[in-house]
């Protein structure tokens, strides 16, 4: 049986615009709220997590595709790709259970965003008015109109409201 996906929202902004700080004081809001919330990272330069020396580190040294480690609370996978997987995919196949996902990044991607905008740190958001897109909300230490809802930068309740509202319970 195919479960229904959970609703995506992805946060996107320039660079250091405090993405990582506001999702997870949302996070933090939603799981208060009683919510399963689940995330992922965009990153498009590549990453790892494994530690040279360690036994999974070992096991992907000596050629496994897919190395697993799970503990009683945890789980865990590193996996060679041939390309990337699709956003869709990876809700559908890890993250099915969640009440929303979500994402840090994945601007390309054709889902809900709400921008991050800090004009101390960049001149201007990414988007415009009048080619909003995908934009749904922007949350901004300055008053910026963008014909979406505008939060303040230190209002994630706020956030977490409106996400409730428009994704979660609508």
């Amino acid at each position: 049986m195919i479960h229904p996906a959970p609703p995506v929202v992805s946060f996107v902004s320039r660079k250091n615009a405090g993405k990582t700080t506001f999702l997870e004081k949302l996070i933090a809001e939603l799981r208060r709220r009683g919510y399963r919330v689940g995330t992922v990272k965009h990153d498009a330069h590549g990453f790892d997590i494994d530690h040279e020396g360690k036994d999974t580190w070992r096991h992907k040294q000596a050629g496994a595709g897919t190395v697993v480690i799970s503990s009683p609370r945890k789980i865990a996978m590193i996996q060679d790709r041939e390309e990337e997987m699709a956003l869709d995919e990876i809700v559908q196949r890890f993250m099915i259970d969640m009440d929303v996902v979500l994402t840090e990044g994945y601007k390309k991607e054709n889902k809900p965003k709400v921008e991050i905008f800090r004009h101390t740190i960049h001149p201007a958001p990414l988007h415009t008015k009048a080619q909003p897109g995908s934009l749904v909300a922007l949350v901004s230490d300055v008053a910026v109109d963008l014909g979406v809802p505008r939060f303040d930068i230190d209002a994630a309740a706020a956030v977490a409201d409106f996400l409730e509202q428009r994704f979660i319970k609508g």
